[in-house]
């Protein structure tokens, strides 16, 4: 059997899209509505896996149902931190609270969603801020 899944997997690594969409259809229903022919090809590939060999453990299941939500990235900084940068001639900054990031009176969910909001067109929030400029 396991050579069966590996050479199902295996034909999967140079099929496009439609031809994803196409296996997942007939094995497992209506495909997800991806676009990305890598992440379809992960998922199916997954598929085939649970299949063949059965899925996640129950402890494995139950410990996962345990984890909480991930913080938004920034807020592990800590309440109070502030970010600050200049933006068009104006300086601009973020401060981090216990209900999320506080910019000009108004809270956001996460750093990027108030970077966004300064820059008025999508940011990642710890790239607006600098806090991921690659070392010299």
């Amino acid at each position: 059997m396991t050579d069966s899944v590996e050479q199902k997997i295996g034909a999967l690594q140079h099929l496009g899209l439609d031809e994803l969409r196409n296996i997942w259809r007939a094995d497992f229903g209506s495909p997800p509505p991806l676009r990305s022919p890598e992440l379809v090809r992960l998922m199916l590939a997954w598929r085939i896996q649970v299949a063949a060999y059965g899925g996640l453990a129950a402890d494995t299941k139950r410990l996962l149902r345990q984890v909480s939500a991930p913080q938004a990235e920034g807020l592990s900084l800590g309440v109070g931190t502030k970010f600050q940068r200049i933006w068009n001639g104006q300086e601009v900054e973020v401060v981090v609270t216990e209900k999320g990031f506080l910019h000009n009176d108004k809270f956001y969910r996460s750093l990027s969603a108030a970077a966004t909001a300064i820059a008025g067109v999508r940011w990642n929030g710890p790239r607006f801020f600098g806090l991921r400029d690659k070392l010299a």
